[in-house]
């Protein structure tokens, strides 16, 4: 079987990076360049350093318009504009890791209709699809939380989110919060209330639970950590535990990556993984949902190689056989 030839745009950042070393042992797939206007010629090892000994390619500054499939890893806002300036074949998937297509209301562009990529949520779609708008790592993970709740039209309150993310979340960019001396032995909130990826959440909420008119509040944290996000999610409901996990173990029940435990999480469980853990717990008439994932992985690169995968006919798990950092 012929390879399946990848670009990938924006070729410097955490979610490039992770692509690029899963993508070098993926069994079907070819890497036919590497984009990265500011360090074209540079050796992609010399930026990614974990892959010194593994991969010996260098950035380009050229593209080429017939691959089989291109990954936007690019600032928010940027994927229109790379689009907008780079023409590529019609036969070209494209799969964008930013935020420019997410949204039902940016969700075509020029001519091309752009899948929300919740494997969990739109499999069957993506399935069929050319284009896919890669959901966001707080996304992922506050979605996963919540959508068996939204199909089975449970969500009759507020929803109080409280989620932490590590450094990488913020990209490569330096920036006052992601010094080491601010970011060591420190936590902080940010964009409370406000966090760019509730549109997506509401989105797919509502996508279930048409009637869901309740407010989801959202407080994002920084973590002093590098890697992973762990959610806290908690809403009123009616049943029992385990009338939750009935609910939960029946939405999930053919998902490659998504489980529900019958413990406490951590985050140590899922970061180098493409796993979303899900824990609940009932307390005095609301139900606490755990939510964990590697914020690069099932909340970035991971679930973009998932989605490729569904779109080219592979085994859904194919190149995602990760074993997490447990120790």
């Amino acid at each position: 079987m012929k390879k399946i030839k990848v670009g990938i745009i924006g070729g410097a950042g955490y979610t490039a990076g992770e692509l690029i070393r899963l993508l070098i042992h993926h069994p079907e797939v070819e890497i036919d360049f590497v984009y990265s206007t500011s360090n074209a010629g540079n050796q992609i090892s010399k930026v990614h350093q974990d892959l010194v000994g593994s991969l010996n390619r260098v950035f380009t500054d050229t593209v080429n318009p017939n691959v089989d499939v291109l990954f936007l890893c690019l600032g928010h806002g940027n994927s229109v504009k790379f689009l907008s300036a780079n023409t590529f074949s019609d036969s070209t998937k494209i799969i964008d890791l930013g935020n420019d297509f997410r949204l039902e209301a940016d969700k075509v562009f020029d001519g091309k209709t752009f899948v929300y990529g919740l494997p969990e949520l739109n499999k069957e779609a993506i399935v069929n699809a050319n284009y896919i708008a890669n959901p966001g790592c707080f996304a992922t993970a506050i979605q996963l939380g919540l959508l068996p709740l939204a199909d089975a039209g449970l969500l009759k309150k507020d929803v109080h989110v409280n989620a932490v993310t590590g450094a990488t979340g913020a990209g490569t960019s330096l920036s006052a919060t992601t010094h080491y001396t601010w970011r060591d032995n420190n936590f902080s909130y940010y964009k409370p209330f406000t966090h760019q990826h509730l549109g997506e959440i509401n989105q797919s909420v509502n996508q279930l639970q048409a009637n869901f008119s309740s407010e989801i509040i959202f407080m994002p944290n920084r973590g002093n950590f590098s890697r992973g996000i762990f959610a806290t999610i908690y809403t009123d409901f009616d049943g029992s535990v385990d009338d939750a996990k009935a609910i939960y173990n029946s939405f999930y029940k053919d998902a490659k990556f998504t489980f529900v435990s019958d413990e406490f999480l951590h985050m140590k469980q899922v970061v180098n993984t493409n796993k979303c853990l899900v824990h609940l717990h009932k307390h005095n008439g609301k139900l606490l949902i755990t939510s964990t994932i590697d914020n690069l992985l099932k909340g970035a690169s991971g679930q973009a190689i998932q989605n490729m995968n569904l779109m080219f006919g592979l085994e859904e798990t194919m190149g995602l056989g990760l074993k997490g950092t447990y120790f």
